[in-house]
């Protein structure tokens, strides 16, 4: 099988075009040039160009960084903007990892896309890997469900800590200093404030409000906070914690309360990306990543792609700009955009 592998020059990539070598496909890997941080690329790409030697496989550098400016960057910042919470890789994984290298791969007559994603393919659904620490498929919730069969997850059924015994054994990687662990954003050295300062005015002081419309203290500029956060900001005379509640970009003004005023029953989601043919149907739903999944009944409009979506128990802290993602046991079944 000829196999396009999207190759960061880290740990996971490498030990799965080590192991789709070793099982004799043909393979050809693939750095993505997604944004412009300092040296980021050039440390990178020798990676890659010394491990696709190791290894004897073709590599190519593909320059999506128009593309990711224009998909991911810009309505990162523009989400913040609006006083919202985005979410950048799932944006990025249906437009540039599951989109643009996908037709690069078919170009280059590759049968198969694959990366180093802990995530699994069951039942022709994108599904929950067997690490469910490292699991990835709420990131993949937003990718065009007719690209499914091109996809490849060797990872899927691997432990972070049994690759890392494989990564031990190879020998390209020790020549590697140690490499730290990619971090969720990649584009994000520190804060997203750091990047939002290029961009638009962040520290801009104003009021924070009570549920009543009452100022109970001063806040640094409403981009610094999200939904659910405790700190940053100041309550005259608070004696309890108080959370965000609500932020209002045209006033300036976050709303806060307890933390009972975060909890949420119903709500509504938008651009709805489903994996299955139904109109009303009960599924887990994960409001966060890291979020647990909460039963839930989800109805959809199709006209307008909009979802009504009522929980059997509250969820805390719910985000606009969020991904909502719905779960069949370890499947994925939908996504849509919390509005």
């Amino acid at each position: 099988m000829k196999i396009m592998l999207a190759m960061s020059g880290g740990v996971d990539s490498t030990v799965v075009a080590y192991t789709l070598k070793k099982q004799g496909h043909e393979v050809e890997g693939v750095y993505m040039k997604l944004h412009n941080k300092p040296n980021y690329h050039k440390t990178n790409i020798e990676k890659v160009k010394k491990i696709a030697n190791f290894l004897d496989i073709k590599y190519h550098i593909l320059d999506l960084s128009a593309k990711f400016d224009k998909y991911v960057y810009k309505p990162f910042i523009d989400s913040y903007i609006r006083g919202e919470t985005p979410n950048p890789c799932v944006i990025c994984n249906r437009t540039i990892k599951f989109g643009e290298l996908i037709e690069f791969a078919k170009k280059r007559g590759c049968d198969k896309l694959a990366t180093g994603h802990y995530v699994n393919i069951k039942d022709g659904f994108i599904a929950e890997a067997k690490d469910k620490s490292k699991d990835q498929s709420y990131f993949l919730s937003n990718i065009k469900r007719e690209n499914i069969p091109y996809l490849l997850f060797p990872l899927s059924n691997t432990l972070k800590k049994d690759l890392k015994d494989t990564a031990s054994k190879i020998e390209i990687l020790k020549s590697f200093s140690k490499q730290k662990e990619s971090s969720e954003i990649c584009f994000v050295d520190n804060t997203y404030i750091d990047i939002l300062k290029d961009y638009t005015q962040v520290d801009m002081p104003g009021n924070v409000i009570d549920k009543d419309g009452n100022i109970v203290g001063k806040h640094r500029g409403y981009m610094h906070y999200t939904i659910g956060k405790r700190r940053g900001f100041e309550v005259f005379g608070a004696h309890k914690p108080h959370y965000v509640i609500k932020i209002n970009p045209n006033t300036n003004e976050i709303t806060v309360g307890d933390r009972e005023d975060l909890a949420i029953k119903s709500f509504f989601i938008k651009d709805i990306n489903l994996f299955i043919d139904k109109d009303k149907f009960n599924a887990g739903v994960k409001i966060r990543y890291r979020s647990p999944k909460t039963p839930s009944q989800v109805e959809i409009n199709r006209d307008n792609k909009t979802a009504h979506i009522t929980l059997k128990e509250p969820v805390y802290a719910l985000a606009s700009g969020q991904m909502a993602v719905f779960y069949d046991d370890d499947k994925v079944v939908a996504g849509g955009w919390i509005v």
